[in-house]
């Protein structure tokens, strides 16, 4: 390998890192990180969605995901109560406010997805997510 830094994993590593920012920067004005925003959108589709998938879908740990619903909890986007028949557990659901939040932190989603999107062109986009996906699987 001649040039480390011309390599399709530092290429990645690169997109990551700009996405996260972008997202972050956005979405720290509506008072959210990446992974919380992550959170909020796996629950509007899964509501009640245990603490392991939140914390797949977010990419942390599920001692980091409980920090994370710990933060959402207090500051009202979500609420959660215990599980009807499993005593530990909880379940998790969007608030109101929670669904708000949501709403408007999904615009700043959607325009770093347009920037992709735009800067993939004139690829097909499906053709550039089934390729990103069949590198990360390639990895595991």
């Amino acid at each position: 390998m001649d040039d480390p830094y011309a390599t399709i994993g530092f290429a990645l590593k690169q997109a990551q890192q700009a996405l996260r920012t972008r997202l972050d920067g956005g979405l720290r004005e509506m008072g959210l990180t990446t992974p919380q925003y992550a959170v909020l959108a796996f629950l509007e589709v899964e509501p009640g969605a245990s603490n392991a998938a939140l914390a797949r879908r977010a990419f942390v740990t599920p001692q980091t995901m409980q920090a994370i619903l710990v933060g959402l909890e207090r500051s009202g986007f979500i609420a959660r109560t215990p599980h009807p028949e499993h005593g530990r557990v909880q379940t998790t659901e969007l608030t109101a406010l929670g669904r708000s939040t949501l709403e408007a932190a999904s615009g700043i989603v959607a325009d770093a997805e347009t920037r992709l999107r735009n800067a993939a062109s004139p690829l097909d986009p499906s053709m550039v997510t089934a390729l990103l996906l069949r590198l990360a699987e390639a990895l595991r």
